[in-house]
């Protein structure tokens, strides 16, 4: 139970991480293990799912196959008896063995969609808690990444008999650490900025940033970036006092270049030609409303194709 006289129970982070298992290469939970949480029947999840479908694409939420299912049962029997699952009361003996269909794993992202579909106070407050769980496995896999390294030519089987290395095995299957999508919520202002000033200087060679919706915020971003690293804005609307900005701007740093664009909608950030990050929201306006992002890698080439086409053809 979550819920006690109209108060929201905070769950131990270790109790939610213990929860969270890697399945096609991303972090999942189950729809039997949110319901827990959320204090819901599992129907109820699974319900509300369908109504709102379009809301959970396939980075949101999947179906297990039946070996799916199998080795995820195996891995919690691996598990039931370690000192990190000591405090799970959801696990039980023979757990999922009358179930009629395959059980649907969400995402953090599905999660975060999850609080906006069930409509409640609890929901809200244990999705924040749930989220910030699966941040947390992130942190510990990027700070542990050298052992993961070192690890990598153990036999699996020696990592599964090994009880205290479950987080090592579910580590190992996922081995991208950047985030491929995500959402920010309003207020974590200073999260999406660091994230995306994060991509900003990972960049080598060239950033190109579409967004029609652009002020001097996001050139403050781009102080980020390496000193030699060329900046290209794209925008549908230059006015005079962007084009002052720019030439302050490149009286310091130097290297970024505006040019109009008139046929992009949405907001794509692109690094050194080889990585592309959809926004569902303007660079400048990051953190003060809920949007998603994405990464796309084997889009990239088609879209420089196209932008370089668009904009020599002027």
């Amino acid at each position: 139970m979550n819920t006690s006289n109209n108060k929201i129970t905070v769950f131990d982070t270790d109790k939610i991480q213990n929860l969270i298992y890697t399945m096609r290469g991303v972090q999942v939970m189950l729809d039997s293990d949110l319901a827990e949480l959320y204090n819901v029947k599992t129907g109820r999840i699974n319900e509300q799912v369908k109504r709102n479908v379009t809301r959970f694409p396939k980075e949101f939420m999947f179906q297990l196959t039946k070996d799916e299912y199998d080795t995820l049962m195996s891995q919690i029997a691996i598990s039931t008896n370690d000192s990190l699952r000591s405090q799970n009361a959801t696990l039980e003996k023979g757990r999922g063995e009358h179930r009629k269909y395959m059980p649907y794993v969400f995402t953090e992202q599905g999660v975060a969609m999850l609080s906006s579909i069930l409509r409640s106070e609890t929901a809200v407050k244990v999705s924040i808690q749930i989220i910030d769980a699966f941040v947390g496995m992130r942190k510990f896999i990027s700070q542990n990444a050298g052992i993961f390294q070192r690890l990598e030519n153990v036999e699996l089987k020696q990592l599964e008999a090994d009880k205290n290395f479950k987080k090592l095995f579910d580590a190992l299957q996922s081995k991208d650490l950047e985030p491929k999508q995500g959402i920010f919520f309003d207020g974590q202002i200073f999260d999406a900025y660091k994230f995306v000033s994060g991509l900003i200087r990972k960049a080598n060679k060239s950033i190109f940033l579409i967004d029609n919706y652009i002020d001097e915020t996001v050139l403050d971003l781009l102080t980020k970036k390496k000193k030699n690293v060329a900046a290209t804005i794209f925008t549908n609307r230059i006015t005079k006092a962007m084009l002052l900005d720019v030439e302050k701007f490149n009286s310091q740093y130097s290297i970024l270049e505006l040019k109009k664009f008139t046929k992009a909608h949405d907001r794509f950030l692109i690094i050194d030609d080889k990585h592309v990050y959809h926004f569902g929201a303007s660079l400048k306006d990051l953190g003060k409303k809920w949007f998603a992002f994405s990464k796309f890698d084997k889009e990239v080439f088609s879209l420089l194709e196209n932008l370089k086409k668009v904009t020599s053809d002027k």
